[in-house]
């Protein structure tokens, strides 16, 4: 079996160090917050190069508390796209705000800045990039845009750890930017966890009291604030993982290069990396017509796949209330009725890649030739490569 994502061969490589980490949080009982935290807050936030970072219990939790850190709240839009993780939108929703959407770009899967213009209103606040599977958006459009109009650049960079835009780091280009640490992350806890950078000291005040009951000191509630405290073991866990991120990130990119080169000339759709980015492979998703076939037959060979999302967040039934249709956002539509998943972690080797491309390319060639044959009974030719999406 070649999974989708190995965490037992990911723990084996750092059992002893997260076993000593932990056993220091047991020994001095900080539980929640404490030492270990605040180390992983100020060592996460150098690494992504911004002055200031506060952890939380979840990357939904950093997000909404970036938000209400920026002063959104009910009144209020935040524009963003519906090819992404639920989250992001309901983040926005918890606050009170509206959600407002806009397309991606076919081939990033990240927002199209060529449609956020067009979409700010006087009560637009805040506007949110998804950096989607660890790449980031096209961030310098979307900055001058939000400059001129006065409003809050939240990066969503839940994806994106490492990613870089222009050599920039995520993180280190909005006002805000939110991490999450879910185990299946590249940089993932043994539980949940999140995090907001900024260089803003200001709004990480603010996050600070809002994480912890609004409290600036104890007892004392500045804000009406949550109860959203990063763990202390969850902060230790993530302080040895820090220190093997770059090498974990360049193992991605490594055996993405080995998917690419293998799929070269197969006509087998596979994401591209452009040339402004540092992409990080949190996912490598392909593009097929024949996906739920094609996922069925990998299943059986032994091959684990994901969809990374079968529905744009403006298609589920819990956000019907936004009053979007379907056909509103063809891009992300079309991606979510296309995009598979394949297996991708740091310790996947070359065979497997290798495995994995056969696989998919005797697909390819099964799928094209059905084509063929459904094409030659209509009395239709087909295009060669006819799996592939322009």
């Amino acid at each position: 079996m070649i999974p989708f994502i190995d965490l037992k061969a990911q723990y084996r490589e750092v059992k002893e160090e997260v076993n000593a980490a932990i056993q220091g949080v047991l020994d001095t009982c900080q539980f929640t917050l404490g030492s270990e935290v605040l180390a992983f807050e100020q060592e996460f936030a150098d690494y992504c190069s911004a002055k200031h970072g506060v952890g939380v219990n979840t990357g939904t939790s950093a997000l909404h508390l970036a938000l209400l850190a920026a002063g959104v709240g009910p009144g209020d839009e935040v524009i963003t796209v519906p090819f992404t993780f639920v989250a992001t939108i309901s983040a926005i929703d918890y606050t009170g705000a509206t959600p407002v959407l806009i397309d991606i770009d076919p081939v990033t899967f990240t927002m199209d800045a060529k449609a956020l213009e067009a979409a700010i209103t006087e009560r637009t606040k805040a506007i949110i990039p998804v950096h989607l599977y660890g790449q980031s958006a096209d961030m310098d459009p979307i900055l001058e845009i939000a400059k001129r109009y006065g409003l809050t650049v939240i990066e969503d960079a839940c994806q994106a750890h490492g990613a870089e835009y222009k050599g920039r780091r995520a993180g280190s280009m909005g006002h805000m930017a939110c991490f999450s640490f879910y185990p299946g992350k590249n940089l993932g806890a043994y539980g949940e966890g999140g995090m907001v950078v900024t260089d803003d000291p200001e709004f990480a005040r603010t996050i600070r009291m809002l994480r912890d009951w609004g409290a600036e000191k104890k007892y004392h509630h500045v804000l009406k604030g949550y109860n959203f405290r990063m763990e202390g073991i969850q902060g230790a866990v993530l302080r040895v993982k820090l220190r093997r991120l770059e090498a974990w990130t360049e193992a991605r990119r490594t055996a993405a290069a080995h998917y690419d080169r293998l799929f070269a000339g197969s006509g087998v759709m596979t994401p591209k990396a452009m040339s402004y980015a540092r992409h990080v492979y949190h996912i490598y998703a392909i593009r097929t017509d024949h996906r739920q076939a094609w996922q069925e037959a990998l299943l059986a060979q032994g091959i684990q796949t994901g969809i990374h999302y079968p529905t744009p967040v403006h298609l589920l039934p819990a956000f019907a209330e936004l009053g979007y249709r379907a056909g509103q956002f063809p891009h992300s539509e079309q991606a979510a009725r296309q995009v598979l998943s394949l297996p991708m972690f740091p310790e996947l080797t070359q065979g497997q890649c290798e495995e994995v491309v056969s696989a998919i390319k005797n697909l390819a060639e099964g799928s094209a030739e059905i084509g063929e044959r459904i094409a030659a009974q209509s009395g239709h030719a087909t295009q060669p490569q006819a799996q592939e999406v322009k």
